[in-house]
C-alpha cells in the first residue's frame, strides 16, 4: 500500500480515531481532541489542492487502488481513491465542516466528561464519509454508508443516560436499515445483470445495453430503471426524503455539533451523492429520475411547512435541512447534476454556519433550545446574531438576478438554477418540482426570518417551567435579566465563534465564485467525465427568474408581520388544527406508531399467543401432554386397589368376550 496524499486523506482520521478511542485512558482528553482535530486539519490541507487542481488547474483525475477487498466467484471488489471534480468536491465539503466541528466541539464539549470518545466518533464518522466520496465501486461505497451510518448511532446516542437520545439513535438506525435493504438490492441487481459492481464498467454496460430486463416469470421491468429506483431507495433513507424523513429531526437529540456534521455536509448528502455519482444510470432511466424528482419536490415542500410550527431551534434548522435535501434531489431527478451539486457545496457553508450559530445560541442561554423561551438576544451575543444573519440570507437564497450582473448570497445562485433547471426540463414531474420548489421557498424565507426574529428581536421570555434553585443557571439568571429586556445570556468563547467567520464567508462568496465552474462556461472542463452535463442554453421568462425573490420578499414581509408588528396572532393561530398538523409533522411518528410499531407488535401477538400457544403448542407438545395427563387420571380411578372392583371388571371381560364368540360363531354359521 502506497500512502500518497490522497490515500492519506481518506485514513488519517481513522488512525486518529483509533488512536483517540483505545489510549484516552493513557493520553488524557486533551490529546484525544489534539490528535483527532489535527488529523482532519491534514486531510483538509491535502484536500484543498486537489479540489484547487480542477478549479483552476488541468482537473486530473485518477483512481489509486489499494488492495483487494473482496475477490469471490467473480464478484470483486478494490479498495481504491477515486479522483475526480465530484470526489474532490465531497473532499473539500467533508473535510472543512468535519474540521471546523471538531474545532468548535473543543468549546462547545468543554465540561463533557467524555470528550475523548466524543472526537473519536468525529473521527471515525469523517473516515466513513470519505471512504464513501472516494469509492470507485458500489460495495466500497455501501462500506462508507454504513459507516457514516454506526457513526452517526453513536453520535445521535452519545448522551446515552438521556433516554431521547438512546430513542432517536435507535430510529435513525432502524430506518436507514429500511433505506439500506433497497441500496443492497440495488448493488445485487447491478452485479446480476452487468457482471461487476465498479461504477465505470456498469455504467458502459447499462448504455451498451439500455433495454435489458429484469423480473421474475412474466413480470419484467427495465434492469436499469429497477437498478435506479433500488439505488435510490437507499438514498432517501440516508438523506431523510419523504416516508423515510422521520428520523432526521430526532437526531438532533445529540450534541449540537453532531447536528452540524450530520446534516450539512455529511450522512445527509451521502444520497445526493451516489445519484450523481450513478448519473449515467439515471439518465438512461426517465422514470426512475422521475420518482426522484417528484419524491425531491414533495420532501421539499413537506419540511417547509412542518418547518413553520416548530419551537426548537435545532429542530427548524433540521428540518429546513430536509427541504433543501428535497431541492437537490429533484435537480438530480431532472438530470441537472451539477445545479445538485452546487447547491450541496453551498449549502454546507450556510447550514453548518446555522446549526454551529443555534448551538452557539443555546450555549449562551445556559442550554435552552425552545425559542419560545427566547428573545432580546442580539443585544448579548451580537456576534452570533450577525453569523446567523448571514446564513439566514445564505439559506433562503437572497439575491438579484440581473441579467449580466447576478449578485446574491451563496444558496441564491445554487437554488435559483435548480428552480430553473426544473421549469427548462420535460422529465416526469419536472413542472411538479418547479411550483413546489417556488413555494417552499416562500416557506423557508418565512420559517427563516420567525427563527431569528423569536431568538433575537423583542424581550427576553423566560421559561416559566425552569427549575429555580441554585443549581439552575439558566434559572438563577431570569432573576437578573437586563432591565432593557434583553436576555441574560453571554456571548460564546472565541473558539467557537472562529468557526462562525470562515462558514460565513462561504455562505457570502461560494456561490459568486464558483459559479463559473459549476453551472457556468467552464462548467464543462470542471466537471470532466464526472457526471453527465447537459448541453445547450435556456432563455427563462422574466417572472421564472424573479419568482424566487418575489416569494422570498413575501415571505420575510409576512414574518416581520406576524412576529414583530403583531407578536399576538401567531399564539392564537397555535390554537388551530392547521397548526397542529404541522406542528406533529403531518402525524407522521403517530402513523407510524400504529401501523408498523403497534401492527408488528398485534402481529407478532398472533403469531406467538394464537399460532404458536394455541395452534402448534396446543395439537403438539401441549395436546399430547393434556391428553396424557387426561388418560392417566381416568386409569389412577380405575387402579382403586379393591380386589372385588377387579373381580367385576374381569366377569364384565369374561362377559364382553363370551358374547363377542358367540356372535362370531353365529354369523359364521350363516
Amino acid at each position: 500500500m502506497q500512502f500518497s496524499p490522497e490515500v492519506l486523506i481518506v485514513l488519517a482520521p481513522l488512525f486518529a480515531a483509533a488512536f483517540a478511542g483505545l489510549f484516552q485512558r493513557f493520553i488524557g482528553d486533551r490529546a484525544a481532541m489534539a490528535v483527532t482535530t489535527a488529523s482532519v486539519g491534514l486531510s483538509l490541507a491535502l484536500s484543498l489542492p486537489i479540489f484547487a487542481d480542477f478549479v483552476w488547474g488541468e482537473g486530473h483525475e485518477r483512481t489509486i487502488e489499494l488492495f483487494r477487498f473482496i475477490d469471490v466467484a467473480g464478484f470483486t471488489s478494490t479498495w481504491s481513491v477515486r479522483i475526480d471534480a465530484l470526489s474532490a468536491i465531497m473532499l473539500v465539503v467533508v473535510n472543512s465542516v468535519s474540521f471546523l466541528v471538531h474545532v468548535y466541539s473543543i468549546g462547545y464539549m468543554a465540561e463533557d466528561p467524555h470528550r475523548a470518545r466524543f472526537f473519536s466518533y468525529l473521527s471515525f464518522f469523517t473516515f466513513s464519509m470519505l471512504a464513501l466520496v472516494t469509492a470507485n465501486d458500489f460495495l466500497q461505497l455501501f462500506f462508507g454508508w454504513e459507516g457514516v451510518g454506526v457513526a452517526s448511532y453513536l453520535l445521535i446516542g452519545f448522551w446515552f443516560k438521556k433516554r431521547s437520545a438512546n430513542d432517536a439513535a435507535i430510529k435513525a438506525f432502524v430506518v436507514n436499515r429500511v433505506g439500506d435493504f433497497g441500496f443492497a438490492l440495488g448493488i445485487m441487481a447491478a452485479f446480476f445483470c452487468y457482471g461487476s459492481i465498479q461504477f465505470d464498467e456498469v455504467f458502459h454496460a447499462a448504455a451498451a445495453n439500455p433495454n435489458m430486463m429484469l423480473g421474475v416469470g412474466d413480470i419484467q421491468f427495465k434492469a436499469v430503471e429497477t437498478i435506479a429506483f433500488l439505488l435510490f431507495i437507499g438514498a432517501m433513507g440516508k438523506s431523510a426524503q419523504f416516508f423515510l424523513h422521520v428520523w432526521l429531526p430526532d437526531a438532533m437529540e445529540g450534541p449540537t455539533p453532531v447536528s452540524a456534521l450530520i446534516h450539512a455536509a455529511t450522512m445527509v448528502t451521502a444520497g445526493v451523492f451516489m445519484v450523481c455519482r450513478a448519473g449515467e444510470l439515471y439518465h438512461l432511466a426517465p422514470l426512475a429520475s422521475g420518482f426522484v424528482t417528484i419524491v425531491g419536490a414533495i420532501t421539499a415542500l413537506f419540511a417547509a411547512t412542518v418547518g413553520l410550527a416548530q419551537n426548537d431551534i435545532k429542530r427548524v434548522v433540521a428540518y429546513s435541512t430536509c427541504s433543501q435535501l428535497g431541492y437537490m434531489f429533484f435537480a438530480a431527478g431532472v438530470g441537472a447534476y451539477n445545479a445538485a451539486m452546487f447547491h450541496l457545496f453551498t449549502h454546507a457553508f450556510f447550514k453548518a454556519l446555522l446549526f454551529l450559530g443555534a448551538g452557539s445560541v443555546i450555549h449562551g442561554l445556559h442550554h435552552e433550545q425552545d425559542m419560545r423561551y427566547m428573545g432580546g438576544v442580539r443585544k448579548p451575543m451580537p456576534i452570533t446574531w450577525a453569523m446567523m444573519l448571514i446564513g439566514t440570507f445564505a439559506l433562503i437564497g437572497f439575491g438579484l438576478p440581473i441579467e449580466g450582473f447576478k449578485i446574491g448570497f451563496a444558496g441564491f445562485y445554487s437554488k435559483d438554477a435548480i428552480i430553473e433547471a426544473a421549469y427548462g426540463s420535460h422529465g416526469i414531474g419536472a413542472q411538479f418540482a418547479f411550483w413546489c420548489g417556488v413555494t417552499a421557498a416562500l416557506l423557508t424565507s418565512f420559517y427563516s426570518w420567525r427563527l431569528a426574529f423569536m431568538t433575537f428581536e423583542g424581550k427576553f421570555r423566560p421559561n416559566p417551567h425552569a427549575r429555580h434553585d441554585d443549581h439552575d443557571a439558566h434559572a438563577h439568571d431570569d432573576h437578573h435579566a437586563p432591565a432593557d429586556g434583553s436576555a441574560p445570556a453571554h456571548e460564546s468563547p472565541w473558539i467557537m465563534l472562529a468557526p462562525l467567520f470562515v462558514l460565513a464567508a462561504g455562505a457570502i462568496f461560494a456561490g459568486a465564485v464558483f459559479y463559473p465552474y459549476f453551472l457556468g462556461y467552464k462548467a464543462e472542463e470542471f466537471w470532466g467525465h464526472a457526471i453527465p452535463l447537459e448541453h445547450g442554453h435556456h432563455d427563462f421568462p422574466v417572472w421564472v427568474l424573479w419568482a424566487p425573490v418575489v416569494v422570498t420578499v413575501t415571505g420575510f414581509l409576512l414574518a416581520v408581520i406576524f412576529y414583530l408588528w403583531q407578536p399576538g396572532a401567531p399564539k392564537a393561530m397555535a390554537k388551530g388544527p392547521a397548526h397542529a398538523f404541522l406542528f406533529n409533522k403531518w402525524y407522521f411518528d403517530e402513523f407510524y406508531d400504529f401501523v408498523f410499531v403497534k401492527g408488528a407488535r398485534a402481529l407478532g401477538d398472533l403469531f406467538w399467543k394464537v399460532g404458536d400457544q394455541k395452534v402448534i403448542d396446543g395439537l403438539g407438545p401441549d395436546g399430547v401432554a393434556s391428553s396424557s395427563r387426561f388418560l392417566s387420571r381416568a386409569l389412577r380411578r380405575v387402579q382403586t386397589g379393591f380386589v372385588y372392583h377387579y373381580s367385576f371388571l374381569m366377569l364384565i371381560a369374561a362377559i364382553a368376550f363370551g358374547g363377542y364368540a358367540l356372535l362370531a360363531g353365529v354369523g359364521g354359521g350363516r
